[in-house]
Order: structure tokens, then sequence, then C-alpha cells
């Protein structure tokens, strides 16, 4: 029984990867952070911002996306400041810090490489030791998407 199960599951795993190789079947920036379920408040910004429309968009976008921690770590009532219409601004400011045009794979970073934003800043990558942007750790890379990838990050950044 247990080989039967196991030829048909590596069967359909060698049918479905040609399939899903080309892209088709992967899902957008924006659906990919709602379905891993740690980036409920960075979508949540993302939806206050305005930006669903763009993070769905053709692209490619590499995006340093902060998890649910990263943000429960800021100062108490930040994250609920930002999210007032009053506060838009600045909410895209800082949400489009963390996306950089293009598709930036994690074999493309260097050591010391600045990265311009789609806020207008750059970003410093570091590669020795840990990976870094702009001090926040790197701890999931090359998470593909339709429209380019997500790299996740523990810290939220901020422009300067």
């Amino acid at each position: 029984m247990f080989r039967r199960t196991y030829l048909a599951l590596t069967a359909a795993a060698l049918m479905a990867g040609p399939a899903l190789a080309d892209g088709h079947g992967k899902k957008d920036i924006v659906d990919t952070a709602v379905g891993a379920g740690n980036f409920e408040t960075l979508v949540a910004a993302v939806q206050a911002a305005g930006l669903v429309d763009t993070l769905k968009g053709e692209g490619p976008f590499t995006v340093f996306a902060p998890t649910d921690d990263a943000f429960a770590a800021l100062p108490d009532g930040t994250v609920e400041d930002l999210l007032k219409p009053e506060n838009k601004d600045q909410l895209t400011a800082i949400l489009t810090y963390h996306v950089v045009p293009g598709k930036v794979m994690s074999g493309d970073l260097s050591n010391n490489m600045m990265a311009a934003t789609v806020e207008g800043s750059e970003v410093t990558i570091m590669t020795e030791g840990a990976v870094t942007v702009d001090g926040a750790n790197v701890v999931t890379a090359d998470i593909e998407a339709s429209n380019g990838v997500i790299h996740v990050i523990d810290g939220v950044i901020m422009p300067k």
C-alpha cells in the first residue's frame, strides 16, 4: 500500500512539475502573501495604502516582506496610526520602500549592494554572515510569484 501511494504521488509530482515550471498556476505577490498566513498586517497595510492593484500588476517586483511579528515589534500604536486614512502617504512611503522594481533573486545579491526602491531611496543589502536589508534579516528568500519574488524579513525597514 505504501509503495503504491508513493508511486502515485511521485507520478503526480512529475506530471505537475512541468505544468507549474513556466509560471502557470503561480499566484501573484499579494495572493502569495495572503496564502502564506504570516503577512496579515502587511496585507492590511497594502490594502489601506491602495497598493493591492499595483502589487497584483505585471511587475516584476521584488518585495522585502515583513512578517506579522516584525510589525508587532514596532512601538505600541505605530501600526494602528499608520493605518489611519490621514497617514496614507506615510504608509505608502514605508510600503514602497520595501519594494524594488524587477525580480532580484538571492543569487543576484552582493555584499554592500544598494538597491533603488519604488519609494525613491535605496536600501542597503549585506550578504556577509546573514543576508540583511537595511539591518533586517532575510529569514526566507526566493518565494517566487507570477509577477516577482518575495524575500521574508524579520523587521520593518523605514525610509531615511
